[in-house]
């Protein structure tokens, strides 16, 4: 049988490159598309020498073009840490955008199975608690953080529209609290941070009062997730995470206790629109995919801890400036 055919945007991230792992293991012919401006190649280079996997270097803001036969799309390209989506504002807001619309185009064109990767960062700073997939959202569309939210929120829109008024086979992940191997060391986020600082004998940084929550899911558990939905018949916008939700100062001492650091936990301002709280309720992907998370907590920060530990030297040149 011939392979089906797959795009994968934002194939060099954090979560791209597991996808394209998933799909090369389940038979597929697999593009990764990536412009590498979070992304590393050092998350795919094992791919490379497989028949069944190819790499397009290129920007999705700009016109994409993919030669012959393609069945399935997933877009996943665009920053996605704070630090990443403060410093590059534009490209978060346009990849989100015109890399949506010239992506969608692209499904229309060779009549593919489109899923979009949303985020529950659409809820905002949210009143409701769990969130359901039926909440708005309570965001600042004019605050440092609505290039993120509002590309998000655009990008479900367009879906949705391409959806209603062209026919389109269209899927929509809203995207909760992920971690594991291949995260940036020095992304930004609660975990990335915690474990990079008690790994280097600094100080672990709390904002706020750290009772904020969070929700973290293992990425294993988000793929399945992903898959799952892809070949559902489900086109409206389905949470995936992990409702198993915990304070960020609980957080960052479960990280000291896994991690036998010493170092004190400090705390700084709690940032613009920093979200108070954050759990999905996955009710839907329960009842219509047969999903929710098998990894728990304790062994998939072991499993990460494993690869920062690993990858600790590349923080050298960084920690220097910073000393």
């Amino acid at each position: 049988m011939e392979r089906k055919r797959i795009l994968i945007t934002g194939a060099a991230g954090f979560l791209g490159s597991h996808l394209c792992d998933r799909f090369v293991q389940e038979g597929f012919h697999v593009i990764g598309m990536d412009n590498l401006l979070t992304g590393s190649l050092r998350n795919i280079e094992h791919l490379f020498p497989l028949e069944n996997f190819e790499f397009y270097y290129h920007d999705v803001t700009k016109f994409v073009h993919v030669p012959g036969r393609l069945d399935y799309i997933l877009h996943f390209a665009s920053p996605a840490s704070p630090i990443d989506y403060l410093q590059k504002p534009i490209q978060t807001l346009k990849v989100g955008s015109l890399g949506t619309h010239n992506l969608l185009g692209l499904a229309k064109e060779k009549k593919a199975r489109i899923l979009v990767a949303s985020t529950s960062e659409v809820y905002g700073d949210p009143e409701v608690h769990p969130q359901p997939e039926e909440y708005w959202g309570h965001v600042n569309p004019v605050g440092p953080r609505g290039v993120y939210d509002e590309a998000k929120r655009f990008m479900e829109s367009i879906t949705m529209a391409y959806h209603n008024f062209h026919g389109l086979d269209t899927r929509i992940v809203r995207i909760f609290n992920t971690y594991g191997p291949r995260m940036r060391l020095n992304d930004g986020r609660a975990l990335p941070a915690f474990m990079t600082q008690a790994l280097t004998g600094q100080d672990l940084t709390v904002f706020g009062d750290g009772s904020q929550t969070r929700s973290f899911c293992y990425v294993s558990d988000l793929v399945e997730g992903i898959y799952r939905l892809l070949f559902s018949d489900y086109h409206l916008p389905m949470n995936i995470g992990n409702p198993d939700e915990i304070s960020l100062l609980d957080f960052a001492k479960e990280i000291l206790e896994l991690t036998g650091s010493k170092q004190k936990i400090v705390f700084k301002p709690l940032p613009t629109d920093d979200p108070k709280q954050r759990r999905p309720d996955i009710t839907k992907a329960r009842t219509i995919l047969g999903w929710e998370p098998k990894v728990s907590r304790h062994e998939g920060l072991r499993l990460t801890l494993e690869y920062f530990k690993k990858h600790l030297d590349e923080l050298k040149p960084t920690l220097a400036q910073n000393t």
